[in-house]
C-alpha cells in the first residue's frame, strides 16, 4: 500500500486501485477526497472531520466512524456506518479493526468525546486523538506529535510502548517551522534509540508499506 501525508491529521492510503482516506478535517485543504472509495473518521473535532466537505462527496463514498460523528452526517450523500471498539470490517479493500473509545483529556472544561482508532491490514495504526495501545503488533504507527492534550514525554512513551518498525508524525499543523524542526529532532532521537524508521513526512510525501 502507499500512504500519503495530507495536511495536519489526514492521510490517504492506496492499494490495488482503491483509495481510503483517514480524518479529512478542516486543516486539509487539498482535494484529498477525489477518487476516494472510503473514509475513516476517528472523532468529531473539526480538524479531523469537515462535514461541509463530506456533503460534497460522492454518493458512493463509504464512511466509517463513531456514533458521535455519524450523528452529524445525516446530510452526507455517502453511506455512513457506526463502528466501535472491537469491530472489524472491510473498507476500500482494506481489512480494518477498531480499537479505542475515548479522546485524550483536553481542556478541563471540555467534554471527553468518543474517539476510535483504526488498524489497517494489520500494518498501519491510526489512533486519532488518543494514545491507544492496541492488543496487536503495530508495524506502522501514525503518532500524534502536537496537540493541547499531548506532552512530549507522553509521545515518547507511546512510541516506546508500541515499538513500531515505522512511525510517522501526524497532528502537527499547529507547529511553526521552528516547532516542526523540534519534532524532527525528537523523532530522530527516538529513531536512533529504537533502530526504527521514525520521522515526519512532509505534506504530500508518500511512503510504500
Amino acid at each position: 500500500m502507499e500512504l500519503t501525508k495530507y495536511g495536519h491529521a489526514c492521510v490517504r492510503l492506496e492499494k490495488d486501485g482503491k483509495v481510503l482516506v483517514i480524518d479529512p478535517g478542516a486543516f486539509t485543504r487539498d482535494p484529498v477526497l477525489d477518487g476516494a472509495d472510503a473514509v475513516l473518521i476517528t472523532h468529531e473535532h473539526f480538524d479531523h472531520v469537515d462535514v461541509a466537505k463530506l456533503r460534497e462527496s460522492s454518493p458512493g463514498l463509504e464512511i466509517f466512524t463513531c456514533e458521535g460523528v455519524a450523528a452529524q452526517l445525516s446530510e452526507v450523500p455517502g453511506k455512513v456506518r457506526v463502528v466501535r471498539d472491537g469491530d472489524a470490517f472491510e473498507a476500500a479493500g482494506f481489512r480494518v479493526r477498531v480499537f479505542g473509545e475515548r479522546h485524550a483529556l483536553n481542556h478541563p472544561d471540555m467534554a471527553v468525546v468518543q474517539n476510535v482508532g483504526f488498524l489497517l491490514d494489520d500494518e498501519v495504526f491510526y489512533p486519532g486523538d488518543a494514545l491507544t495501545v492496541p492488543p496487536a503488533e503495530v508495524p506502522t504507527l501514525l503518532v500524534p506529535t502536537g496537540a493541547p492534550w499531548l506532552k512530549l514525554a507522553e509521545m515518547v512513551d507511546y512510541l516506546r510502548t508500541v515499538r513500531p518498525a515505522r512511525a510517522y508524525s501526524t497532528h502537527d499543523a499547529l507547529y511553526s517551522d521552528i516547532g516542526l524542526a523540534l519534532v524532527d529532532n525528537w523523532l530522530k532521537m527516538e529513531a536512533d534509540k529504537q533502530g526504527a524508521d521514525i520521522r515526519r513526512l512532509a505534506v504530500g510525501e508518500s511512503v510504500t508499506l
